[in-house]
């Protein structure tokens, strides 16, 4: 029997380096980074889908340069909008799947605390990047395409730069941080969103009465909420009991506001997703975001 063929676009960035290695027991993938699929060349990426063929797309590529969305949203639009309709049309047309990742970015984040935001809450995004996101969302449902749409956000990888990294190089150069206290959400690794993906396209393989009806929109994140406050002092306190050199204790970091750090784009203040329709539907239970942070801070050399 040949393996399905799986194409894996933005496969060099961080959901996608992981998905290179959690989808290799499903089929035949075929890894894709910029360079090889350009997402803001439509016609290229049409070329792409004829001579890849593909059962199953999963698009891990996409410009989340939020700031620069400000000033460039045409480029947002192409990358995020039009190219996972072009995507979706061929899907459709081929009886292939899609899966795409989406972002919190699309809510105004103005819901109380400590509420969640679920599938059925209407977007409201405030910046060109979240209504980018909102407008490819729309584009693959209008296909009518098989497709997984997952919402996700806070995402962060062992491999590369990010906040928990950011925090602890600050930490042993610094005597105190400031950081923001006002916006909540869920840190998710890379990781996590690659394996859930994967159990959830064998899940949908293996049980035809689920893939009749599972097709759609899902929340994915880690479990429970912090701010990036709660988020470096629990990163910091980590790293301080592995033995890591630090200058600034976990109590040393000052709570600031959004107010305090402007930004060109509007961020969520509550970036919560709840994720039972995923965990409900699929029979996965979806782990504390502690989990992942302490081993990242556990994996780095002392």
């Amino acid at each position: 029997m040949n393996p399905p063929r799986i194409l894996l676009l933005g496969a060099d960035g961080q959901v996608g380096w992981e998905l290179r290695r959690a989808l290799l027991p499903l089929g035949d993938v075929r890894p894709l980074n910029r360079t090889q699929a350009d997402l803001g060349d439509l016609d290229a990426l049409r070329t792409v889908l004829q001579r890849e063929q593909p059962e199953l797309i999963v698009n891990a590529a996409a410009y989340t340069a939020v700031d620069k969305a400000e000033t460039d949203p045409e480029l947002a639009q192409r990358i995020n909008a039009a190219a996972p309709g072009v995507l979706a049309a061929w899907a459709a047309e081929h009886h292939a799947m899609l899966v795409h990742y989406s972002t919190d970015y699309v809510f105004d984040g103005a819901k109380p605390a400590p509420g969640s935001y679920t599938e059925a809450d209407t977007p409201n995004p405030q910046s060109a990047y979240g209504r980018s996101k909102l407008a490819g969302e729309q584009a693959i449902t209008a296909s009518g395409c098989r497709h997984l749409i997952l919402r996700t956000s806070w995402v962060y990888a062992a491999r590369g730069g990010n906040f928990a990294k950011t925090m602890l190089k600050l930490a042993t150069e610094r005597d105190s941080l400031r950081v923001i206290a006002d916006q909540f959400g869920a840190p998710t690794s890379a990781e996590l969103l690659a394996d859930v993906t994967a159990l959830m396209l064998h899940r949908l393989r293996t049980d035809s009465a689920l893939a009749q009806q599972a097709s759609g929109l899902y929340h994915l994140t880690a479990q429970g909420s912090t701010s990036w406050h709660g988020y470096a002092q629990f990163v910091i306190a980590r790293a301080a009991a592995r033995g890591l050199p630090l200058r600034c204790a976990p109590e040393q970091v000052q709570a600031i506001t959004t107010a305090d750090y402007p930004l060109p784009a509007p961020r969520p203040a509550n970036s919560r997703l709840d994720c039972s329709k995923l965990q409900t539907t699929f029979d996965l239970f979806l782990p504390p975001w502690q989990t992942q942070v302490q081993r990242l801070i556990d994996e780095l050399p002392l």
